[in-house]
């Protein structure tokens, strides 16, 4: 099984502008594929191809239209397959240090425009003003109808310190927004910690990277030396994080679960694409490096827990919520999560390419598909800074073109789940910005009933 997951690329999140698209490590062509060939399609498209380059207006170069015809097969797919160049396949390797270029957007395409998934936290494009849900149609002066999404991307990136110009469709603005945001070499702090109040701890993950599993053992244990009593409660903050690597998922939810406890698992055609992965070394810990999880208190396992989540909390961090759910590990308080369950795998043509191909569906241990669907919380919480915003802007996998379906026939969640309303707009009405609240900020109302959650629990526990 550990061969099988280094021969695998799998990548727990979706495409990464100005970012990068993330993977912890490429599947190797060791076997040829021969199938059947479709004789008649061939031909066609040997016509056609015939016909471009005896009659287009302009000459076009065999290696353009080879190019632009696998792209178009693979993105006639679903949203996440995709062909990568050179400078692609490149690209996509940057990134699992935690330190990349560009302005930290998750995005997808919709109707030939680019559409903005979720800003990463801390990053040029959320410091910006950039919304979930905003359609970007100019990158400077250059429309990006027509282009594919590598294309976009590509446009995005540049040198730190320089700027581009976003001009975007936002839902309820009168008229186009130009936003500029400047580039940076962008170092995301995957994890950060801190006592919400004494006894109760609060971690939040922005993004699943290399070390975001080793980061988080160092994070718990600081806590713990800095709470000289048994920890009441942990909150484990997930919103607006857009997935990772699926080795930190792994990491990540093994330290709050028993030893060899079913992680998640996958469910493709080929044998390559079935995998069970367990909070287990050999799934986290990659290749011959140590148990970074061997020294981190058995407190953890058993501390009152809630995982927050939203609208964009996706891929790796509904692996996370999902097996936390299934196990009764922890309550899942704020409102349903994107939707990314399908397993891309990278597969190296040659000459520098590859193909990014969606293989699999993810499956929570009890057996619930995460894609299109994400998960749905224990307890409904929603947050009065974005519900608004949540319940008519959100982007989820199940509105991009061409998503992947669910794969099952019933939803797996019961009918109704407990509801938390939020308080009142203010006597002018206004609303504010839709955007994640400043780590650990007094305001943050969703922490604030996570909270108010966990001592409840502590005093029923006293009882």
């Amino acid at each position: 099984m550990s061969r099988r997951i280094k021969e695998l690329g799998l990548i727990a999140v979706g495409m990464i502008a100005g970012a990068v698209l993330i993977l912890p490590f490429f599947a190797m062509a060791e076997k040829e594929v021969v199938l059947p060939l479709p004789v008649e399609e061939l031909r066609a498209f040997a016509n056609v191809f015939g016909r471009i380059k005896s009659d287009y207006v302009e000459p076009v170069s065999d290696k353009k239209l080879i190019t632009e015809a696998i792209n178009g097969m693979l993105s006639g797919l679903d949203p996440h397959s995709a062909y990568l160049d050179a400078e692609g396949f490149k690209e996509l390797q940057v990134g699992t240090q935690g330190e990349f270029g560009g302005l930290g957007i998750e995005v997808g395409m919709e109707d030939g425009l680019v559409k903005v998934i979720s800003p990463i936290e801390d990053t040029p494009a959320f410091k910006a003003g950039i919304q979930s849900g905003d359609l970007i149609i100019k990158l400077d002066d250059t429309l990006v109808k027509g282009m594919t999404l590598n294309d976009a991307v590509k446009l995005m990136r540049g040198k730190p310190g320089s700027s581009i110009v976003l001009t975007v469709i936002r839902k309820n603005a009168p008229q186009p927004l130009k936003i500029k945001v400047v580039r940076a070499v962008i170092k995301v702090q995957s994890v950060k910690s801190k006592l919400a109040e004494p006894g109760y701890a609060f971690v939040r993950i922005t993004q699943f990277q290399e070390h975001t599993g080793e980061n988080l053992a160092t994070a718990l244990a600081n806590l713990r030396k800095q709470n000289k009593e048994p920890l009441q409660g942990l909150i484990l903050d997930l919103r607006n994080d857009p997935g990772g690597l699926l080795t930190g998922a792994v990491g990540v939810s093994a330290a709050f679960l028993p030893k060899d406890a079913l992680v998640v698992y996958t469910e493709g055609r080929t044998d390559d694409a079935k995998m069970r992965l367990l909070a287990s070394p050999e799934y986290y810990a990659r290749g011959s490096k140590e148990d970074y999880l061997k020294n981190l208190s058995d407190e953890f396992a058993r501390v009152p827990m809630v995982v927050l989540v939203n609208g964009g909390s996706a891929s790796a961090s509904e692996i996370v919520a999902g097996a936390l759910q299934d196990h009764k590990r922890a309550v899942i308080m704020g409102t349903q999560t994107f939707g990314k369950g399908s397993v891309q795998t990278i597969l190296p043509l040659g000459n520098n390419t590859a193909i990014k191909l969606t293989t699999a569906r993810y499956y929570t241990p009890s057996g619930r598909s995460i894609q299109a669907k994400g998960i749905v919380p224990d307890i409904v919480v929603e947050d009065p800074a974005t519900a608004a915003f949540d319940s008519s802007l959100r982007l989820r996998e199940a509105d991009l073109a061409k998503h992947l379906t669910n794969g099952q026939t019933g939803t797996g969640e019961p009918a109704d789940r407990p509801l938390i309303k939020t308080p009142a707009k203010d006597k002018n009405g206004s609303e504010d910005k839709p955007e994640l609240a400043e780590f650990g900020a007094k305001n943050d109302y969703q922490l604030n009933q996570a909270l108010n959650l966990l001592k409840g629990m502590s005093i029923l526990r006293g009882n």
